[in-house]
């Protein structure tokens, strides 16, 4: 084993404690930001051609170093086993989608633009990777996934029956189809109301008043879970580190 290699891997993928390492994973977080800008203008210019083209050649650069250190990183392997099975790892898999829209023959391949933007925002994932808050939050959503996973059933019961009662007591063009009900109820459930689906009559009205105080408890439930399991997390870290 290489001694530089270890050190790159060391650097990109476990010595979080190294400044070297934390100065990476900004540099990295930087440049998926910048990645992302030019997807919030419809109109291409050389600016923002430019900074698409850098950040692309900065995804490549890493994504080559993880490659080439795959074997470091799937030790359970045999080195040509790790370097065959790396680039369909989940997270080699959303590197290598975030960088070939901006190749132009992909482009043409896909022939829609559209699809190729809807890519680029894939880029938004590699933030997983480098932000040790997300991953602390994505292990407080495995850790209590159970109960969210029940909430969540909750949710969608509330909001299949409460569509089914209002389509069945409005008589209004509000409500033509049943889809139009789904809309209002998810609408109301999560409290955002946009107004442009109302009942009409004093039923439909006292069923919204319901449906609107109901939807509020639901919401707060998986707020609260998530909440009490990220400060739990958080003190269990900090425990680590002081016994470190």
């Amino acid at each position: 084993m290489t001694d530089w290699r270890k050190q790159i891997f060391d650097i990109i993928e476990t010595d979080r404690n190294s400044l070297v390492s934390r100065i990476y994973d900004w540099i990295m977080l930087v440049f998926i930001v910048v990645s992302l800008v030019p997807l919030a203008f419809r109109e291409q210019n050389v600016t923002l051609i430019w900074l698409d083209m850098v950040s692309v050649s900065v995804f490549i650069v890493d994504y080559l170093l993880r490659w080439m250190t795959a074997d470091l990183k799937l030790p359970n392997r045999k080195p040509w086993q790790a370097f065959l099975i790396y680039p369909f790892t989940s997270f080699a898999i959303i590197d290598m989608l975030s960088i070939l829209p901006s190749f132009t023959f992909f482009n043409r391949a896909l022939k829609l633009f559209r699809i190729t933007r809807l890519l680029k925002i894939l880029r938004i994932f590699k933030f997983v990777r480098y932000s040790e808050n997300i991953k602390i939050l994505i292990k407080v959503l495995q850790k209590e996934h159970n109960i969210l996973f029940t909430v969540f059933l909750i949710a969608i019961t509330y909001i299949v029956v409460t569509a089914l009662i209002m389509f069945n007591v409005e008589e209004s063009q509000m409500f033509a189809t049943f889809f139009d009900a789904l809309y209002w109820a998810t609408t109301t459930l999560t409290t955002v109301g946009y107004g442009d689906i109302y009942p009409a009559s004093d039923l439909g009205r006292v069923i919204s008043m319901f449906s609107a105080i109901f939807g509020v408890a639901i919401i707060a439930l998986p707020s609260g879970v998530i909440t009490a399991s990220y400060l739990d997390e958080l003190r269990e870290r900090k425990k680590k580190k002081k016994e470190k």
